[in-house]
Order: C-alpha cells, then sequence, then structure tokens
C-alpha cells in the first residue's frame, strides 16, 4: 500500500533535513529518504570533522608560537589516532541526535535509495511513497578524473578514513578542499605537496587572499606545483605513488594521493527520466528562484544545483522553501547576492560580496578599494616568522556602498558574520568610520582603514 506524505525530503543532508523540519513546524506530514548516515555531507565527511581536525591544526601552530611568549614545550607529542577517534565519537553523536530529533518532530525516516517512479512517487526497497511535495536534496560526491592509476588516489572522504597519518601526502585541486587539508595535514606534521592545475590557488576568490596564502603556505612548507596536468598515477613496489605530469613536472614518492578536484551532483541512481526535471551543461538540476525544477511540485536544494554548495546556502534554501510552501509566504525566497563564507586555511580566509576584479568589471571607474596588511598582535612574538593579516573594502558610488569584503587573518572566521549583516543592510564606508573601534583587536581594522 503506498504511503502518502505532504512533503517527502529525498537526501537527509543539511537541505533535506531543514526543509522536513521547517515544514513539520507548520503540521505537515514529512518523510526522509537516505540511504547512508544521517547529516550528509557536512556532518559526516565536510564542515564537522573538517573543522575538528582545523582546531588540532591550529593547536599545533599555536605550540610553535608559544615559546615567544615564554613557554617551554620541547617535548610534544601528536597521536593521530586519538584525534580520529574523539573526532569520529564527535560525528557519530551528532548521528544520533538527529534520529531522536526526527522521531520528536514527527518526521519519518525511509532507510534506502530513493527512485522516481514518476513525478510524484518516489519508490524505496520495493515501497512506493507518494507526496505533494517533493524536495531533492541528495547533495554531491567528490569527483576522481578518469585518468590512468586514479584510484590510487583518494578522496576527501578518503581522508576521513585514514587512522593513521601519512608521512607524505600530495593533494591535487585548487579549491576550498584542496587548500583546508593541505593546511591541516601541514600543521601536523606530514610532508605535504599541493597540485595545481592552473597558477593559482582558489581562483574566484579577490586576489590579495589568493596571494597571501601561497605566501604563507609557501613560508609554512608546503611544496606548491602551479601549472601541473596529471597524466597518471602509478605505484611502485614499495606502495609508494608516482604522479606523472604531461608538462614533465612529476612528482615522486608519496604515502597518500588526495583528488580535490571538485564534486558531482549525486543524482545518477534517482531516475530522473520519470520526472520533467532537467539538468544543465555542468550536470547540476536547474531550478529557477524559488528552487523549483521544470517538475511542478518537485524542488531541489543543495549541492545538486548551481548556489554556492555551502551549508548555510542549503539550509536557507529549504528553510525559505518550507515557508512558501505551507506557510502562506509566497515571495518567500533564498538570496543569494550577499553570501559570507569561510575557508578554513592557516590563516583562515573570510570573503562577502564582489572581488576588486568583479567590481571593476561592473561598476568601473566608480569603484574605490581601502586596503590594509599588518601583523596581528598575537603573532608579534613568533620565533620562526610572522603571520600576516590582509584585509580589503571593496565599494562603489558616491556614498561608497561597501559591496566586498575580504580578509585573511587569525580571528578572520569569526569577525566575518557581523559585517556579512552590516553589508546586508546596505552598509557605507562612512558607516563603517563612525563604528567604534574595538581595541586592540584585528577586526578593528575594517572600522580604521583610510
Amino acid at each position: 500500500m503506498t504511503k502518502h506524505y505532504d512533503l517527502i525530503s529525498i537526501g537527509a543532508g543539511s537541505g533535506g533535513l531543514s526543509a522536513a523540519e521547517r515544514a513539520a513546524k507548520y503540521g505537515k506530514k514529512c518523510a526522509i529518504i537516505e540511504p547512508g548516515a544521517l547529516g550528509g555531507t557536512c556532518v559526516n565527511v565536510g564542515c564537522v570533522p573538517k573543522k575538528v581536525m582545523w582546531y588540532a591544526a591550529n593547536l599545533a601552530h599555536d605550540l610553535k608560537t608559544a615559546a615567544g611568549y615564554g613557554f617551554s614545550l620541547e617535548k610534544t607529542a601528536f597521536d593521530w589516532n586519538h584525534l580520529v577517534k574523539a573526532r569520529n565519537l564527535f560525528v557519530s553523536n551528532i548521528n544520533n541526535w538527529y534520529y531522536t530529533f526526527l522521531e520528536d518532530s514527527n518526521i519519518d525516516l525511509i532507510d534506502g535509495t530513493g527512485r522516481f517512479v514518476d513525478a510524484h512517487t518516489v519508490e524505496v526497497e520495493g515501497e512506493l511513497y507518494t507526496a505533494d511535495h517533493i524536495v531533492v536534496a541528495t547533495g554531491g560526491e567528490p569527483t576522481i578524473p578518469n585518468i590512468p592509476g586514479a584510484e590510487l588516489g583518494i578522496t576527501s572522504d578518503g581522508f576521513f578514513e585514514l587512522m593513521e597519518q601519512p608521512k607524505s601526502v600530495a593533494i591535487i585541486g585548487s579549491g576550498y578542499i584542496a587548500v583546508e587539508l593541505a593546511g591541516v595535514l601541514n600543521a601536523l606534521g606530514t610532508d605535504v605537496t599541493l597540485i595545481l592545475r592552473g597558477e593559482h590557488l582558489l581562483r574566484p576568490f579577490d586576489a590579495m587572499l589568493r596571494e597571501t596564502l601561497m605566501e604563507q603556505m609557501v613560508n609554512d612548507g608546503i611544496t606548491l606545483a602551479s601549472s601541473s596536468q596529471i597524466d597518471s598515477l602509478s605505484q611502485t613496489d614499495d606502495g609508494l605513488i608516482n604522479i606523472t605530469c604531461r608538462t614533465g613536472n612529476h612528482q615522486q614518492g608519496f604515502d597518500k594521493v588526495i583528488w580535490a578536484v571538485g564534486r558531482t551532483p549525486k543524482l545518477q541512481e534517482l531516475n530522473l527520466a520519470a520526472t520533467k526535471i532537467e539538468l544543465d551543461d555542468a550536470g547540476f538540476v536547474k531550478i529557477d528562484e524559488f528552487q523549483n525544477t521544470a517538475e511542478p511540485g518537485v524542488y531541489a536544494v543543495g549541492d545538486i544545483t548551481d548556489r554556492p554548495p555551502l551549508t548555510p546556502v542549503a539550509i536557507a534554501a529549504a528553510r525559505r522553501l518550507s515557508d512558501r510552501l505551507f506557510n502562506h509566504q509566497s515571495d518567500r525566497k533564498l538570496e543569494t547576492n550577499i553570501v559570507p563564507t569561510v575557508v578554513f586555511t592557516h590563516p583562515p580566509i573570510a570573503t562577502i560580496g564582489l572581488t576588486e576584479d568583479e567590481a571593476r568589471a561592473g561598476h568601473g571607474s566608480a569603484v574605490k578599494i581601502y586596503s590594509s596588511r599588518f601583523t596581528p598582535m598575537f603573532h608579534t612574538f613568533e620565533p620562526d616568522g610572522q603571520h600576516q593579516t590582509a584585509m580589503k573594502l571593496v565599494t562603489v558610488g558616491a556614498q561608497e556602498k561597501i559591496i566586498g569584503c575580504h580578509v585573511i587573518g587569525i580571528g578572520a572566521d569569526e569577525m566575518i558574520q557581523g559585517f556579512a549583516v552590516a553589508m546586508r543592510m546596505g552598509a557605507t564606508k562612512k558607516d563603517f568610520d563612525d563604528t567604534i573601534a574595538v581595541h586592540p583587536s584585528s577586526a578593528e581594522e575594517f572600522v580604521t582603514m583610510r
């Protein structure tokens, strides 16, 4: 017998959970279909375990800085296995909390892989479920290139399965995942080579951020191999991995190779052919500004769309969707013109709005830039070189409205949220100038730039 719901979410990641949770608050009967662990990429192999590793890496950096403050720490040791077990327990506790949360919210959890039979019917393990509204939120999976020996590498998912710390690693990629994993492994003592297909890492980011990070990574001992087109991977008799590049810039002798070359929407098992859902040239589900697909009553949120692949974006989109569908908010939708984001590198990067190049391309001579570079107080006593903080405000027009805010440096991840609120409210440079600074802090530089 077919079971009917007001809303079904296919996928128990941030987007799917949030859509069902908000709809259930409005008294709707909801279900979530999920074959794996609750919480999706973010909780299990993304934001959450990554941040734990980042905290550990920060502590490793701080131990080096401690000598400048008078601490004697000659005997320090790091236990990778201990950290991994603690991290996995933390993640497991979140998984378990979700089960209780769904039960308390009267949301049914259907264990298995969902497959469309028609636009409003989904099959799971031979059982049929129907709904007035279906949210597709199956997320993405790491991309592995189709080259000889590619299977010798692991992905970011595989990184979180490592029970032993590798001595030497090659990370192939230039985006969020690549630079974050490079920073973590390097700080914890692994010899890291970051292999870039082009000349730059974090290509969509402001040039100030990219260049400052590259300088710091080199100073921290990470090897950067740019303009490296990879042809193949091979393994030696002693188990080490060699990388062959078409440019002749070969890399050899790695314990592990990590693919971090992007993520692919996870749609293969959905049988989208049973619906009118359309994909774009990159394989993402086509949606309009209200998350509608080409199939009426079927929606898409999260990493299967071309919206920013960030957990808070998926959550916000899903909640607004349920507000629109079930709470008479017909115009409720997600605006993505001002989306703050952080890259958890060492030091972290935080950014909102347009880069300088984007602003100049769109506004020309109306753009005015304010920037600053300094050594934050915390790093003043470093014994082996100082970490820098760099900041930039991008303004436009006679009122100098702030349309871009960028920072790399200690504390960047925590300071950016408030500035995102200010930008969403249309803050100008004068608004920043008229704000009393918090002293001494790095954040005060944003309101004292001249």
